[in-house]
């Protein structure tokens, strides 16, 4: 074995605990989903830092194992840390494909998508909102409107944030950013998208 890597490495995760093994929790690097759980011991560790594709230690076969050698569904490497015991490791990745071997995005069958905390559960709600128009809430009375409409109420809701980001009135400013938020999330709706739509162009654009 490379003694650098050895030098480097070694010392930072404790293989020598659980019989040279040590438990890899697989995370999607951008949506933050935990997909799957496997083994590496230091073997597999090393070639996943090597090769940059998620490599593991079947118990099973008891041999290495790269995710997606059969599947093509590889694990891409994004970076790896070891827990406060050393003993442990998070694995950050992009997944090309589902990662459960039974066709789910994760192995607890959860759909692998981009989660704004409350934001997402707002959208949810705007959603519901948009498929039930005679609900009689605020928000269907916007879609019932039209999209003329919505992206109106978007333009006044701006104009007031703009007017009052020149003030001194903080409450008033954020109350004013959240009506613009939350109105910006219905035009989305009303036109098909959603922020993980908008979240996916920033993203390209912050890699160019």
């Amino acid at each position: 074995m490379n003694l650098n890597y050895r030098k480097q490495h070694r010392m930072e995760i404790d293989f020598d605990k659980e019989n040279g093994l040590v438990p890899a929790i697989i995370q999607d690097a951008d949506t933050k989903t935990v997909l799957m759980l496997g083994y590496m011991n230091e073997e597999a560790y090393k070639k996943t830092v090597e090769t940059k594709k998620v490599t593991f230690y079947s118990r099973s076969k008891q041999r290495l194992w790269t995710k997606g050698e059969e599947s093509g569904n590889f694990l891409d490497l994004e970076d790896i840390k070891a827990d406060c015991d050393k003993d442990t490791l998070l694995v950050r990745a992009r997944p090309h494909g589902p990662t459960c071997h039974t066709g789910t995005d994760t192995c607890w069958k959860e759909e692998n998508k981009p989660h704004f905390g409350f934001l997402s559960i707002l959208e949810g709600v705007i959603a519901d909102r948009k498929e039930n128009a005679g609900s009689g809430s605020y928000v269907s009375s916007l879609f019932a409107k039209g999209i003329n409409k919505v992206a109106q109420k978007v333009g006044e809701e701006a104009v007031e944030v703009v007017i009052e980001a020149k003030d001194d009135n903080e409450d008033l400013f954020l109350n004013e950013s959240a009506d613009l938020l939350f109105h910006y999330l219905i035009l989305l709706q009303a036109k098909g998208y959603t922020l993980a739509d908008v979240e996916k162009i920033l993203r390209e654009r912050h890699k160019k």
